[in-house]
């Protein structure tokens, strides 16, 4: 087949799966098509297409992960949810939310996150909120369009009720609950922690995008490859402290977003924030920088993690799980630091 036709029929595939809501597939289908194949490194980053539903807990846990559903006026999602071990009625622990990303699900997300093992050292639940096939073919956070970027509509009013009715009926300490999230669900994340500043006390953000950064399907296109954000980085209103992890090797959602990311959450005009740079080396693994912004009373708004050589994976996640990159500096457990739960 001549390389014209191929090119062709490759850009036809990937409008078909635009059309369909299908972002990831829609790019690895344009880079096949340019002949930009992904890259995969041996022993580094793990992509399976297909999710895998294993869970860690460290030895001698017992934790609960069930499974449940939430209905609201504005849909349905079901979930997952881990009760540690030791908990008992009346006794009020935190809650740590977590957004799967495209293709994933919550076992799958467990699993590489590691973070139910984490909850049952630190005494906490984690909520899995569930993207269905239904609402997007590639069970991908809605992120990217309008009706779903915005306070009591669509999938943000979903998971915060979800979240509301947890804190509920276990009696969650409600000073306590945070939200995160990698990829489609690190840009859902950071869209709770803007339109929720009440409910999410921080956010974590893996390889997110920016509130605002996109309202339909080829704007989604160009703020994954880059484009600069469409809004200003303060538009997106009041924002919790943050703690944002990207790759600089990213090559589905460009690493600039993490930095467009990292401008919503502090002002970078208040000549009051103090700003260190710290770097580190993971052993036998990636080097990374770390931003920390901290405001005139010494609370610690922001920390940008930027792990230098990592693709679009969680940072220090296991191979039990996708898009994991073992790598890293551990994610899951530096959020928890982050939200005070160490």
């Amino acid at each position: 087949m001549a390389m014209k036709d191929s090119l062709a029929l490759g850009m036809l595939k990937a409008t078909r799966l635009t059309r369909a809501g299908n972002l990831l597939e829609a790019t690895a289908a344009i880079r096949r098509a340019l002949g930009q194949h992904p890259v995969s490194r041996p022993g580094r980053t793990r992509v399976r297409p297909e999710p895998v539903p294993a869970v860690e807990i460290p030895k001698g846990g017992a934790g609960e992960f069930i499974a449940g559903s939430y209905t609201h006026q504005q849909g349905a999602r079901p979930y997952k949810l881990y009760i540690p071990t030791g908990y008992t009625a009346g006794k009020a622990l935190p809650l740590v939310v977590m957004l799967h990303g495209c293709t994933q699900n919550p076992d799958d997300f467990a699993a590489g996150t590691r973070m139910n093992g984490l909850a049952e050292e630190r005494q906490c639940f984690v909520l899995y909120p569930a993207q269905t096939q239904s609402a997007n073919q590639s069970r991908c956070w809605n992120w990217f369009k309008r009706a779903h970027q915005r306070r009591d509509k669509g999938e943000p009013a979903i998971i915060a009720g979800m979240t509301r009715e947890i804190v509920q009926r276990h009696g969650i300490d409600a000073r306590k609950v945070y939200v995160a999230g990698l990829s489609a669900g690190g840009a859902m994340a950071a869209v709770m922690g803007a339109a929720y500043p009440e409910l999410y006390a921080a956010v974590g953000i893996h390889s997110g995008l920016p509130v605002g950064s996109a309202h339909d399907l080829p704007s989604a296109f160009a703020a994954m490859r880059g484009a600069p954000p469409m809004r200003s980085p303060g538009a997106a209103g009041h924002v919790v402290p943050a703690i944002v992890f990207h790759g600089d090797q990213d090559a589905t959602v460009h690493p600039s977003n993490g930095a467009q990311v990292a401008s919503q959450c502090v002002d970078r005009d208040d000549k009051s924030i103090d700003v260190i740079v710290q770097r580190g080396q993971v052993p036998d693994g990636y080097a990374y920088t770390c931003t920390v912004h901290r405001d005139s009373a010494g609370r610690v708004l922001l920390e940008h993690w930027e792990v230098h050589g990592a693709g679009h994976a969680w940072s220090g996640g296991s191979e039990r799980g996708s898009y994991t990159d073992p790598n890293g500096p551990d994610a899951a457990r530096e959020m928890m630091r982050f939200f005070g739960l160490s």
